[in-house]
């Protein structure tokens, strides 16, 4: 899958310092914006999916997200400019139709006026030092303020912007900073954020204007001017050289959405999704603070030469959760054999039998294109390494098949198509409906079939797009088990349009099951569920506004293999049976259980003592999990979470003993065996 989510060209952070002496120039738009205005209106109603109308009611979700691109943190506009700003709700698809960006100037002016007036404060703030901070008084701080009200006065938001600051101060305080330090870095922080708005220009007003139309019809959708238009490309051709994963703005901050299997990040294995980036420096020079920069600036630092290394400060966590860390990544290019599926075995016992089980992770699905257009016999790709994988596994005389699709952002269209042909007769795979009506149907020409024998397939709520069209292929022909967590719900095809100045990023199609069920917003639901360990209401197709709808078309004709219906209940009882002592789950239940309490609780005291205290009972309880686990599987109890290594192992290998998923995806799999159906799978 490839997610490109939209580049938010606005600061969103604290701003600003001596600047309101700072003249700064009235942005205006240009004859082109209107021109791209017109060409972007035109290719939405000529190839996007859904169908809108330029009425009152498509006027209001423009506007109301252009106020949140612009300040989705209510930490700007007051309740007066919002009043102003009324006359516009309904009125924008008029503008949209005569090509009039005044309205959207207007607000974008006042804007970049009210950030510059926010910074002033900050600085001027600073200048007090951090003994004008009561670190003793009971004071709390609303973290999420998405819902919140609009500030009534000015004096409303120096309140809020005064809470913010000593939060800031707080965490860099525990964090062991000293307050000289602590006042530098903030002021860097500011006056940078203030050079940033100063320099933004009116291509930057018009794209987070274009970006608030193309939303209003999906995620998915997007304008991207020149500049964001190279970006884009160099990703698409696989050349940039950094990191390897995927990046988001999200308020002041740059969030780490996916890893790039096979990546530098992912092999470091120091990155995770959700982590915020707030500083990246080049190998040892100084750090450099990017809270409240764009995204493609973040992007353009953390990119770099071949076998360079850059360095992020990460935060992980929230509120009183929060944890800093400084970690090193050398950069490179994501290589196509870092990316391929791999295989392994374990055996799973019962009683006095050890069953073997192959399992092959697929991080994508992957071709080499440019070696199948030379001609090469021998160009890899997700379905050849598979099938090399399967035959040695079936050498191996093994007793079941676990393909792991955990993580999985999707890729090739074809190579899934294909892979699905490994696992059943001819028949299709999957359906693409355009936006035109027609419906094409991929399917499986090939008769033979390479392996059929039980069967999971193991998902997450990372596994998106191919990889949800691969799983509700195997479900629909009763062709294996799903086991795992329901995945991201990424249904939807984009197609890039060319425009005079930049591109957009147009959904024109969704994929549907050959079951005529839609794979969008829902994703697949698991046959077996695991405990979701991501927080699905940040993480999927449907924690994003405006997400195309699940839906249904009529079905392929297909012939399914066989009916699990009544075999799931018995497994099922199994497996919660199994794991309803098991350490390692138990303590995922709790886990996930915690980390919900952590997220809910929004509101964060401003008092060091309370903080404090707050810090280590969250640390205690995370050590008392821990140590309830080990002590369960007669391992080493903790004295603390940082003695949690092991001298001796290498920490980017996988080791599947210890992979409870992975292991439990096995027993399930024995179970499955163990069936009328899969004892005549097996003895085929």
């Amino acid at each position: 899958m490839l997610r490109h989510l939209i580049i938010l060209s606005t600061v969103f952070c604290s701003f600003l310092v001596q600047a309101s002496a700072t003249e700064v120039p009235v942005l205006k738009p240009e004859a082109e914006h209107a021109l791209t205005n017109r060409a972007v209106v035109h290719h939405l109603y000529q190839h996007h999916y859904s169908r809108k109308y330029l009425n009152n009611e498509f006027s209001e979700k423009v506007y109301t997200r252009y106020l949140d691109i612009l300040d989705n943190t209510r930490s700007y506009f007051t309740q007066s400019d919002i009043e102003q700003f009324e006359k516009y709700r309904n009125k924008l698809d008029d503008a949209i139709k005569t090509n009039d960006l005044k309205p959207a100037f207007t607000i974008y002016n006042r804007y970049e006026q009210r950030a510059i007036e926010r910074l002033d404060y900050a600085l001027a703030l600073l200048k007090g030092g951090i003994k004008q901070f009561d670190f003793k008084k009971d004071e709390t701080l609303e973290l999420d303020r998405e819902k919140s009200p609009w500030a009534k006065s000015s004096e409303d938001l120096d309140q809020l912007w005064r809470k913010r600051i000593k939060n800031t101060v707080l965490n860099l305080k525990l964090a062991g900073k000293e307050d000289k330090d602590i006042i530098e870095l903030l002021e860097r922080r500011y006056e940078s954020q203030l050079n940033r708005i100063i320099q933004i220009n009116s291509e930057d007003a018009f794209q987070s204007y274009m970006n608030a139309l193309t939303y209003t019809f999906d995620p998915h959708t997007q304008y991207m001017s020149p500049r964001n238009s190279e970006n884009f490309n160099i990703n698409m051709s696989l050349s940039l050289q950094g990191i390897g994963a995927v990046l988001r703005s999200e308020n002041e901050n740059t969030i780490v959405e996916r890893l790039v299997p096979g990546g530098p990040a992912a092999k470091a294995a120091q990155l995770k999704p959700s982590d915020k980036i707030v500083g990246v420096a080049q190998d040892k020079e100084e750090m450099v603070d990017v809270i409240g920069w764009r995204l493609d600036e973040v992007v353009d630092l953390i990119r770099g030469p071949k076998d360079s290394t850059v360095r992020l400060d990460i935060i992980s966590g929230s509120g009183q959760t929060e944890t800093h860390r400084t970690i090193s990544i050398v950069r490179d290019e994501v290589k196509l054999e870092d990316r391929a599926a791999s295989s392994e075995t374990i055996e799973i016992k019962r009683e006095d039998k050890a069953y073997k089980l192959g399992i092959i992770d697929i991080p994508a699905f992957y071709a080499d294109f440019e070696a199948k257009n030379k001609n090469d016999p021998n160009f890899r790709s997700t379905t050849r390494d598979v099938s090399k994988l399967i035959s040695k596994l079936k050498g191996d005389n093994i007793d079941g098949l676990i393909i792991d699709l955990r993580n999985n952002g999707g890729g090739s269209l074809a190579e899934v198509n294909n892979l699905v042909g490994l696992f059943i007769p001819q028949g299709p795979t999957v359906q693409v409906h355009y936006s035109f009506g027609h419906t094409q149907v991929l399917a499986d020409q090939d008769p033979s079939v390479l392996y059929d024998g039980p069967l999971v397939v193991l998902t997450n709520r990372l596994s998106a797009s191919a990889s949800e069209i691969f799983a509700g292929a195997i479900q629909d022909y009763g062709r294996g088990l799903i086991v795992g967590s329901q995945t991201f719900g990424k249904g939807t095809v984009q197609t890039l349009i060319p425009l005079f100045r930049g591109q957009m990023k147009v959904t024109n199609a969704k994929f549907y099951r050959v079951s005529g069920e839609s794979t969008q917003h829902r994703g697949v639901i698991p046959d077996i569920s695991y405990p979701e360990i991501y927080d699905i209401e940040k993480i999927g197709e449907s924690a994003l506004e405006e997400a195309l709808p699940w839906d249904k078309i009529d079905a392929s004709k297909f012939k399914p293999q066989h009916s699990l219906t009544n075999v799931v209940p018995g497994l099922e009882k199994s497996h919660f049976k199994r794991i309803e002592n098991n350490p390692d789950f138990e303590y995922l239940n709790e886990q996930v259980e915690f980390l919900k309490e952590l997220r809910n609780d929004t509101t964060i005291s401003l008092n060091i003592d309370t903080r404090e205290k707050e810090r280590l009972e969250t640390e205690a309880r995370r050590l008392a999990l821990e140590n309830k686990r080990r002590k369960a599987k007669g391992l080493k109890i903790l004295e603390k979470l940082e003695d949690d290594t092991d001298e001796d192992s290498d920490p980017n290998k996988k080791d599947v003993t210890e992979d409870a998923l992975l292991v439990e995806g096995g027993e399930i799999l024995v179970d499955f065996i163990n069936t009328q159906l899969g004892n005549a799978l097996t003895k085929k």
